[in-house]
């Protein structure tokens, strides 16, 4: 074994073996992608676009625009229309009922 070619955050990785379960989800898990190529290309248009905006001011725009870009990118990937979607979540949060949920048909509220 080349011991010394090991970065120590790999070595840590092979001595703690609490998320190791996790790792192999793919190989155990029909339909579950080896990487997570799907998630880096959806991602993609909103590094984009926040290294041409420049990013947030603040924190609290900051978490407003990674959670806009997670609900874009879900509908994306869900087939459903994003405008009925926040349409949805804004008539929620008016009329103090639960929000919408982001979970595919079948598998949420």
């Amino acid at each position: 074994m080349l011991r010394g070619t090991w970065s120590s955050p790999t070595r840590a990785l092979a001595r703690d073996r609490r998320g190791w379960a996790a790792l192999w989800t793919f190989a155990r898990v029909d339909g579950v992608e080896p990487t997570n190529n799907v998630a880096e290309r959806a991602l993609r248009p909103a590094v984009l676009w926040r290294k041409g905006s420049f990013g947030s001011a603040s924190e609290l725009g900051s978490h407003f625009a990674e959670r806009l870009v997670s609900v874009v990118a879900t509908c994306r990937q869900q087939g459903r229309p994003l405008l009925d979607f926040l349409v949805a979540a804004a008539e929620a949060a008016l009329q103090g009922t639960a929000a919408p949920s982001l979970l595919p048909a079948g598998r949420g509220a």
